[in-house]
């Protein structure tokens, strides 16, 4: 109910989300871990797993997991999907400074592609909620911008562990993203590995197969010895 809660409030206040950045949402949790007693395991989805990876770059965490998590500035391809499932963002520069609903129908097409229609409709009913669109536009620009928010250090050697998880049917960020981000990180020893769902779209966190995915990230860190 909680949840329900939450959602329904920020649906009736898009504006409190809207604005929002890329180097912002990161300071916060760095904060957040600047207060535990230890470094936590990072685990993040889409531009979450951006920010897994910016912290990870930045000393923070012990290890860390990004599932199909949004390109940053390096990361070239860029699928039609890609672009499709972003369009209701950045059709307008006006929503860089707003947040920006999906319809159910978008939803279906960037996130429960994968899924039967009864199942994503549920998802978008109970999950969805208006976005920040500054962040998407920061990593729609980031190769034309050399102080670009959504940049990564890739080159760090002496950071914790890191796994890029990807849905094999995603949308959003398809697997071409993802297999370019690994290539990003050729210069750092410090592990990295990647993990595909192939049947799996962007919902794979929220959808039924949650757990699937939960087991596969419980047992990558125990390989790490975490």
């Amino acid at each position: 109910m909680r949840q329900v809660a939450q959602v329904g409030r920020r649906l009736e206040a898009p504006e409190a989300v809207a604005g929002h950045g890329i180097d912002e949402v990161t300071a916060h949790f760095a904060a957040v871990a600047d207060g535990l007693g230890a470094k936590p395991i990072m685990i993040g989805h889409s531009f979450g797993g951006t920010i897994v990876q910016k912290l990870l770059g930045q000393g923070y965490g012990a290890a860390g997991i990004a599932i199909d998590a949004a390109p940053f500035r390096g990361v070239l391809p860029l699928p039609i999907s890609a672009l499709r499932a972003s369009f209701p963002v950045l059709h307008s520069p006006a929503n860089r400074d707003k947040s920006v609903a999906l319809t159910s129908e978008q939803f279906r097409y960037a996130f429960g592609n994968a899924l039967e229609a009864d199942e994503s409709d549920a998802l978008f009913e109970q999950w969805t909620i208006p976005s920040p669109g500054r962040p998407l536009f920061q990593a729609a620009t980031a190769n034309f911008n050399r102080h670009t928010e959504a940049s990564v250090d890739v080159d760090k050697s002496d950071r914790g562990p890191l796994l890029l998880l990807m849905g094999g049917q995603d949308h959003t960020v398809p697997e071409a993203i993802t297999k370019a981000t690994l290539k990003q990180y050729k210069h750092s020893t410090a592990v990295t590995e990647l993990e595909e769902f192939p049947d799996r779209g962007h919902s794979l966190v929220i959808d039924h197969g949650w757990r699937e995915v939960a087991q596969g990230c419980l047992a990558w860190l125990q390989k790490q010895g975490l």
